[in-house]
């Protein structure tokens, strides 16, 4: 089996071999739910960080006895998993406040007793400065001793480089991953570059290492994609269905780059070693390009997106964002006015966490490569 395949056959259920021979080994998941969570912190005490998602979620029946339909349709499916038993195989969950709808989540959790032992709250500050930076070293340091006290675990100061070390790594070998997507033959579909990511967030860290320098190898023999219409980038909320962009490009776009928290986002900044590894964290977390939680960084978000669309030659940038997601919505506002001082095309898309309105999708998107094509 390639490695592609081997990749991207690992997203496509919650669980996987590798996280079913983690747990054969009475080894601890974490779940957590933003890219804003340290995970060299878990990887450093032997514990496997898991991105919870809640793929092929057909209803939310359960969940929305308790949250509001305004409440977006992602935070309603992972509740109703959580009901449902789908995350038993988690030892514990990290939220963040990175919105009022996961912030919600983690109330209901907590409020009528369907969480873990473990369940950390991990202050997420809005703003980047000095002082929030100390604030952030102070989370990260609580959110340290938690996970020592909760699994009965010591994390040296020598594991914990080790893991930013190995962090590190996957940051780099990324980094060349995009890089070969930017080319003018790109060797990957969006599909399948996300796919390779999701990947990423539910196997040990050093076994994904591996599989991305034998995909690396591979891509570097393998005849690229020149076949598509257009070239297009993914900007705005998480997205971590691949469908999703299966679609994009079953109509002829090619998806070369994103500006995802499940993409570049999640990676682009590596974390530079310094004497105090957890300041060296918390100024690595908060200087990677924002999400839209940061008040104070809308204007440099806009300016990144450009700079990728620009980099990688998109011919477009698809904006999507999860319905009732107020904080990308106030972001849209302000890259529709950058990219068309760029002369980018853009196209924004609302949608919800189940791809239910793949019709829409698709009329949306093929109006948008004619306005590119003409």
């Amino acid at each position: 089996m390639s490695a592609l395949e081997e990749l991207v056959g690992l997203t496509r259920d919650l669980t996987n071999p590798a996280v079913q021979d983690w747990k054969a080994k009475k080894r601890k998941i974490v779940g957590h739910f933003c890219s804003y969570v340290p995970e060299e912190m878990l990887y450093a005490a032997n514990v496997l960080p898991y991105r919870v998602r809640a793929p092929h979620c057909a209803e939310t029946t359960l969940a929305d006895v308790y949250m509001s339909h305004f409440n977006c349709s992602f935070v309603r499916s992972c509740l109703q998993f959580v009901y449902e038993g789908k995350y038993n195989f988690l030892d514990g969950f990290v939220f963040t406040n990175s919105c009022d709808h996961t912030r919600r989540l983690y109330d209901v959790m907590r409020e009528t007793g369907v969480g873990k032992p473990f369940m950390h709250f991990l202050s997420v500050p809005h703003k980047v400065s000095v002082q929030s930076v100390a604030y952030y070293r102070d989370e990260i340091s609580k959110f340290k001793e938690n996970i020592e006290n909760s699994f009965g675990v010591e994390i040296s100061e020598k594991n914990l480089k080790e893991a930013i070390q190995v962090y590190n790594e996957t940051r780099h070998l990324l980094r060349r991953l995009y890089e070969l997507r930017q080319e003018k033959a790109p060797p990957l579909t969006g599909e399948e570059s996300l796919s390779i990511l999701l990947a990423g967030t539910a196997i040990p860290r050093d076994q994904y290492n591996e599989l991305l320098k034998r995909l690396l190898e591979e891509l570097s023999r393998k005849k690229g994609i020149s076949d598509y219409k257009a070239r297009l980038m993914i900007a705005g909320g998480g997205c971590d269905n691949p469908d999703y962009y299966g679609a994009m490009e079953e109509l002829g776009g090619l998806i070369v780059t994103d500006s995802l928290c499940f993409g570049s986002r999640y990676f682009w900044e590596p974390v530079e070693l310094g004497d105090d590894l957890l300041l060296s964290l918390a100024k690595a977390y908060l200087s990677r390009p924002s999400c839209a939680n940061m008040a104070d960084k809308v204007a440099e978000r806009s300016e990144f997106v450009k700079e990728m669309a620009e980099r990688s030659k998109a011919d477009g940038v698809v904006f999507q964002r999860m319905r009732y997601c107020d904080l990308w919505g106030g972001q849209l506002l302000h890259l529709e006015n950058r990219l068309k001082e760029a002369n980018i095309p853009l196209l924004a898309l609302e949608r919800e966490y189940r791809l239910d309105d793949v019709g829409r999708l698709r009329t949306r998107v093929q109006a948008f490569l004619e306005r590119i094509g003409r």
